[in-house]
């Protein structure tokens, strides 16, 4: 971050609504691809090294995600989340700045 910041100067309002624009609003369906079976094992096989040897988690909690009842479970938490992400925007008033 400090080398970006070096290089582009701060992240600003601004900056964050324009990257936003562009990166989150601008992308469109060419930016996802429906994955099969051998797909999705492939993907999960590269979590491997950012889950077990970066962040130290198990290889049974990385198993997890294939398991249906997880992703019912997880997915079931967005509301609670909705309200924290609210909660939090209220608190640090990054929404009210950009009015």
């Amino acid at each position: 971050m400090a080398e970006m910041q070096e290089q582009e100067g701060p992240f600003t309002a601004e900056k964050a609504t324009a990257t936003y624009a562009r990166y989150l609003l601008g992308a469109g369906l060419e930016h996802l691809r429906e994955l099969n079976y051998q797909d999705r094992k492939a993907l999960h096989n590269f979590k491997y090294f950012t889950w077990v040897e970066q962040q130290g988690k198990t290889s049974a909690e990385l198993n997890q995600l294939w398991d249906p009842d997880f992703w019912t479970e997880t997915f079931s938490q967005a509301a609670e989340w909705d309200k924290l992400i609210t909660a939090f925007n209220e608190r640090t008033g990054v929404l009210a700045s950009l009015d």
